[in-house]
């Protein structure tokens, strides 16, 4: 919930940098309603801002001309916003100069509060992103301030208590100690340790319905690399077919082929077996299609089916062009 005085702000803001906007505008970016708008443009024209209205249907606001206001101090939510935004541009070696990025993330965190340092490190601490990932699907939409209160619970080493929605639609109460939080493929992960499961689990946050802190604090049972259990944990997740694929090669080869985000590779004897469950067989046919080594499907028939139709795709690709036909 945004405080009165962030809203005040933040129209402000919006008249410093429009030269005309109408109050429909306003409102529309501040999600709320015209009566509103008016009402803060009232107060902000009672401490003494300049600010000139328009009726009709061109109507609007704006500063009187030739007033400027010195620049705005960034709110807290705005400060963590930004510092959060610069680390992904960094972190995803986005089209932007690196050192601009660097320089803009150092300025914001030597002239913020201490509180709000504090938040940013936190942030920076606890939040591991996986650039090399392929955005299958856009980003899925979470609450926020669930990314600042799980970052702070797993850089202090505090319990939390979660209400989380199964994907079969369950609901559950848990105690979780957080160990990290993961963005991969559009998705964030948080990585724990479940005391209702008495084990290392994986959490999307867009299943989260709801995040309580406590005073407990806790200890890791163990080191993890929280990507790699990200993506295990992925590849097993229950889904519409259980693959399992017979690799003829070495588990070096193997790794050098298929990474974790394929499945869940185990040596055995003189083969490699790859496991994973999935809805979209047609992409793993596609992708075994690659492997530079013989490859026998297991189970499930419906993925040696796809390739089989893949084979006779190609055949036909392969074959001259009937010149006479075209005549």
């Amino acid at each position: 919930m945004y405080s009165p005085t962030t809203r005040l702000l933040a129209v402000l803001e919006l008249l410093q940098s429009n030269r005309h906007i109408s109050g429909a505008e306003m409102a529309r970016r501040l999600e709320v309603d015209v009566r509103t708008i008016r009402r803060y443009i009232t107060n902000l024209q009672d401490m003494g801002i300049p600010i000139e209205g328009e009726r009709g249907p061109d109507g609007g606001y704006q500063l009187r001309r030739g007033h400027r206001l010195p620049p705005l101090l960034y709110t807290e939510e705005e400060a963590v916003a930004l510092a959060l935004g610069l680390i992904a541009l960094q972190t995803f070696h986005f089209p932007v100069d690196a050192v601009a990025v660097q320089g803009a993330l150092a300025k914001t965190e030597r002239v913020i509060p201490q509180a709000v340092f504090q938040r940013i490190q936190s942030l920076r601490r606890a939040i591991v992103f996986n650039p090399s990932a392929y955005m299958m699907q856009p980003p899925k939409l979470i609450h926020n301030q669930f990314v600042v209160q799980l970052s702070s619970a797993v850089h202090e080493q505090h319990c939390i208590q979660l209400t989380y929605c199964s994907w079969q639609g369950t609901l559950t109460e848990r105690i979780v100690d957080p160990y990290a939080l993961v963005y991969n493929e559009g998705y964030w992960y948080l990585v724990g340790y479940c005391h209702l499961r008495d084990d290392l689990r994986t959490f999307r946050l867009d299943r989260i319905h709801e995040v309580l802190p406590t005073t407990d604090r806790f200890e890791k049972i163990r080191e993890i690399n929280p990507l790699e259990h990200v993506l295990k944990s992925i590849a097993l997740t229950p889904n519409v077919y259980n693959v399992e694929i017979i690799l003829y090669t070495t588990l070096e080869t193997a790794q050098s082929v298929f990474s974790l985000a394929d499945g869940i590779l185990e040596e055995v004897s003189d083969t490699v077996i790859l496991r994973r469950n999935t809805s979209d067989l047609e992409w793993l046919a596609y992708t075994l299609l690659y492997a530079p080594f013989r490859v026998r499907v297991k189970q499930p028939p419906e993925l040696r089916q796809k390739l089989v139709d893949l084979s006779a795709k190609a055949l036909e690709m392969s074959r001259e062009p009937d010149i006479s036909a075209d005549e």
